[in-house]
């Protein structure tokens, strides 16, 4: 079955730290760069980071520069994403996606999870 499950959402207070983490099954992970997106309350989806299929090419946004950081594990078939320094304009559904700095929806997403910052 195809598909991508993120865990390791939650609520944290401003200034923590939180690590997602992405699932992957039904297609060769290590063959794909792998993207994370998010989704704030009543806003648009928002490219988050990306990540070429060894690590050897990383993009953050601007938002997120300095405070998270993406990696994988191709051995696991899982992508992960190390936020610090949270603010509570981090809050928002996070989802992982298949391919490089993906901004739209497409077949190859999570059902997403849901990270709250806020004191």
């Amino acid at each position: 079955e195809r598909q991508l499950v993120e865990s390791g959402g939650g609520l944290v207070q401003p200034g923590g730290s939180l690590r997602l983490s992405c699932a992957a099954s039904g297609f060769t992970f290590s063959t794909y760069a792998m993207s994370w997106v998010r989704q704030a309350p009543g806003k648009g989806l928002e490219w988050v980071s990306s990540i070429t299929t060894h690590g050897g090419l990383i993009s953050y946004a601007d938002s997120v520069k300095g405070r998270f950081t993406i990696s994988r594990d191709n051995a696991k078939n899982t992508l992960y994403l190390q936020m610090n320094s949270l603010k509570p304009d981090d809050t928002a559904v996070y989802f992982c996606a298949r391919g490089w700095e993906v901004r739209d929806r497409g077949p190859w997403w999570g059902q997403g999870t849901q990270v709250t910052v806020s004191s």
